[in-house]
């Protein structure tokens, strides 16, 4: 038997939710549906180290960090933006603060508060979910899935995919659903690593710096400089600095560092030149600049040998090359590149290949740093989604 639905939400994730609130605040029952065992699963993970919301710049520069999808996110992000998801959050009692770089945050710093007032509200506006529900394909007519129960049909009037990226396969991002809609004729890209770490071939005299941060750095690849910071792992390093540099270190451009952004090379070679030239160089290197930490590690590991020239080693302080490996594989990374071209769907989300059907979060071909800008983009074409899933139902 056909199960049948005024609107149907596959997916609860961010966009997901965010799409099934869209629609019950238009006035239809709405059914939400996911593999795993609870909602929310990436986006508790997510926030575990601190649930980063959305970032609290202007329109124009929030919109620039979304290199060529800006142009058809630019409508979608204009009504639902960082003041929108800053109110959004506070009407779910989760008061926000603004850091010092611009990232805004809950002050429970945690997603898991905001997920569970979200779900109460949700239940609250008559907003079924089941979990285990794993969506294997669509005929003419209905929706298919497998479930604990055996195999279920559901047929409805419009439907949002929110089914994530091709990350974080245990969290429900795998990426599956991209077969079942190319045989339906919708346009994709291939998936591609996005804020994901870099492999280092390390000596063994990094092994005590594994897990440090190194901070107040800049780095630069492809034209681009960003001022952030990097971890250093036993695999390599990771951390917002090299993610802001995704689509550069993606085509193949070189990373430098450098160690002292604010100064000048001629200031940071007039430090060094008025060193005892007797002392060693980290001693120079410790009195000159208080480099005693995984930045001085860092030296000794990419510059040596150390050039005497105080000019020549203020140089190579400002521009320390890199040496990536390979990416880590795909699963590890944060997000994911790629996804439905922007030629597959119209203003509003819907597949003309599948009329009823939209689409929201990271299945869209968009790709953009961490920061809140992954997060505010998921909410935003989840919220798009949805009214438009409301209103094709509606007619």
């Amino acid at each position: 038997m056909t199960e049948s639905v005024p609107a149907l939400v596959i997916g609860a994730g961010p966009a997901g939710l965010m799409a099934a609130e869209a629609i019950a605040d238009a006035g239809l029952p709405v059914l939400v549906v996911d593999a795993k065992p609870s909602a929310g699963r990436k986006f508790l993970m997510a926030g575990k180290s601190g649930l980063n919301l959305t970032k609290d710049e202007g329109h124009d520069r929030f919109l620039g960090h979304f290199a060529e999808a800006a142009q058809w996110l630019a409508p979608i992000l204009s009504e639902f933006g960082p003041p929108e998801v800053q109110d959004w959050s506070r009407t779910l009692g989760q008061e926000v603060f603004t850091g010092s770089s611009g990232r805004v945050f809950p002050k429970a710093m945690k997603a898991s508060p905001l997920l569970r007032a979200w779900l109460v509200r949700l239940r609250g506006k008559g907003v079924e979910l089941r979990t285990r529900w794993r969506w294997t394909g669509l005929s003419d007519t209905a929706h298919n899935f497998d479930t604990p129960e055996g195999r279920k049909e559901i047929a409805a009037a419009g439907t949002v995919l929110a089914l994530g990226g091709a990350s974080w396969a245990r969290l429900g991002s795998d990426g599956s659903w991209a077969t079942i809609l190319a045989r339906h004729g919708v346009d994709l890209a291939p998936f591609e690593a996005s804020n994901v770490g870099y492999q280092v071939d390390w000596s063994d005299h990094m092994q005590r710096w594994f897990g440090a941060p190194v901070k107040s750095v800049s780095l630069m690849a492809g034209g681009q400089r960003v001022r952030g910071e990097v971890v250093i792992s036993a695999r390599g390093i990771e951390g917002g600095g090299l993610y802001a540099l995704a689509r550069s270190l993606r085509s193949g451009a070189p990373l430098a560092l450098d160690l002292f952004p604010d100064w000048t090379v001629e200031r940071v070679a007039g430090r060094l030149a008025a060193q005892t030239r007797k002392e060693s160089a980290s001693n120079r290197l410790r009195k000159a600049f208080g480099l005693v930490d995984a930045r001085q590690a860092l030296v000794h590991e990419w510059v040596r040998p150390l050039p005497a020239d105080p000019h020549a080693l203020a140089e190579a302080l400002k521009a320390i090359p890199v040496p990536l490996g390979p990416p880590r594989p795909i699963d590890e990374a944060i997000s994911t590149a790629g996804g439905i071209r922007c030629a597959a769907f119209d203003g509003n989300l819907m597949l003309p290949a599948l009329p009823g059907v939209f689409v929201a979060g990271e299945m869209l071909d968009w790709d953009a740093p961490t920061g809140g800008y992954l997060l505010t983009a998921c909410l935003a074409t989840g919220r798009r989604a949805g009214r438009a899933a409301a209103d094709w139902a509606r007619r």
